[in-house]
C-alpha cells in the first residue's frame, strides 16, 4: 500500500513537473535588416549625406590638380608652344609637372584613407544606434535576442522587426537632434 501511495505521487509529481516545464516561456528571437537601416533610417541618411559630401570634396580637389596636370601635358603635346619656350621655362614646366604628379599620388592617398575611415566611423555609428535601438525593441517586444538578418541563413518573415528599429532609431535621432539644437540656443 504505501507502494501504491508512493508511485502516485511520484507519477502526480512528475506530471506537475511535466506542466510546470511547458509553461515556461519559449524563447524569441527577432532579425533586423543592417542595410535596411542604414539606408531607410534618419541617421543613416543624414551620415550617409555627410560621407557623401567629404567624397565631394575630396574628389574636387582631386580633379583640380588632375586638370591641372592635363594643362601642361597639353601643352608639353604642342610642338609650337614648346619651341616658342626658353629651356629655363620649359625646365620649370617639367618640373611643376613631376610636383603635379607627386601631388596626385598623395592626394589619392589620402582620398583612400580619408574614406576608409569615414566610412568606418559610419558603419559604427549606426551600428552602435541599432543596438541601441534593437535593444529598446527586444525589451518592448519581450524578445530574447535580436540579431542580424545577414548572419542568418533563412528567418521566417514573421521574425523582422526591421521597420520597429528604424523607427526607434529616427525617435533617437530626433531627439538628440533637438538636443542639439537646444545646446545651439
Amino acid at each position: 500500500m504505501l507502494r501504491k501511495t508512493l508511485l502516485s505521487a511520484l507519477m502526480i509529481l512528475g506530471l506537475c513537473a511535466g506542466g510546470f516545464a511547458a509553461s515556461e516561456p519559449k524563447p524569441s528571437v527577432g532579425v533586423v535588416n543592417f542595410t535596411s537601416c542604414m539606408s531607410d533610417s534618419k541617421l543613416g541618411k543624414h551620415e550617409q549625406t555627410s560621407f557623401d559630401a567629404l567624397k565631394n570634396q575630396m574628389s574636387s580637389l582631386l580633379e583640380d590638380t588632375e586638370k591641372q596636370t592635363n594643362e601642361i601635358a597639353a601643352k608639353f603635346n604642342d610642338s609650337e608652344y614648346m619651341d616658342g619656350l626658353s629651356p629655363e621655362a620649359e625646365e620649370e614646366m617639367k618640373n611643376k609637372f613631376r610636383t603635379l604628379n607627386e601631388e596626385i599620388g598623395r592626394y589619392q592617398n589620402q582620398y583612400y584613407q580619408v574614406l576608409q575611415q569615414a566610412n568606418m566611423k559610419v558603419m559604427q555609428t549606426v551600428g552602435a544606434n541599432i543596438q541601441e535601438a534593437s535593444e529598446k525593441v527586444a525589451k518592448d517586444k519581450k524578445l530574447n535576442m535580436v540579431m542580424s538578418k545577414e548572419a542568418c541563413f533563412f528567418a521566417a518573415p514573421t521574425l523582422d522587426v526591421t521597420n520597429l528599429v528604424v523607427a526607434e532609431m529616427d525617435r533617437m535621432f530626433e531627439q538628440n537632434d533637438a538636443k542639439t539644437e537646444k545646446v545651439k540656443k
